[in-house]
């Protein structure tokens, strides 16, 4: 077996990492053709990684004009603990503000972790003002997880 397939994680493993991250490095595409990399917070909405920026900002400018980008989770401070997904993906964005309200309440249960109640959702409206939703459509999943090496290199 090669180390590639040694380190490679299952489904199941990259879906539980997805879950138990917080930060990942999104990749677009600047207009000078040079990448446009930013550390964003993502959350799984309908089964598919996510995040919310404002719909002016640069990653939306770039993701309009071509809406390829690749994305990286990572996690480990150690090589033997290395341990990361990258995405290969095209963005579908929406400014649906339903869809954007559903998904920012998503997002705040996730990284304030509590739940939104009647009297927070004013707040996650006014967080959900002017921003886009990407969803990730990947094409391709690349991943590693050198703890499987059990300290071998």
């Amino acid at each position: 077996m090669s180390r590639r397939d040694q380190i490679r994680m299952t489904d199941a493993e990259i879906a539980a990492f997805l879950d138990e991250q917080k930060v990942m490095s999104v990749a677009t595409i600047g207009k000078d053709g040079r990448p446009h990399v930013v550390a964003m917070w993502f959350s799984m909405f309908d089964g598919v990684p996510c995040f919310w920026t404002f719909t002016k900002s640069q990653k939306i400018v770039n993701l309009k004009r071509d809406p390829r980008l690749t994305c990286m989770i990572e996690a480990g401070g150690t090589y033997n603990e290395l341990r990361g997904v990258e995405l290969i993906a095209t963005a579908d964005m929406t400014d649906d503000e339903d869809e954007v309200l559903r998904f920012g309440v998503v997002e705040w249960e996730k990284y304030q972790g509590i739940k939104v109640t009647d009297a927070l959702l004013p707040a996650v409206k006014k967080m959900a003002n002017k921003r886009t939703i990407v969803k990730l459509r990947i094409e391709r999943i690349v991943s590693w997880d050198h703890r499987k090496l059990g300290g071998a290199y």
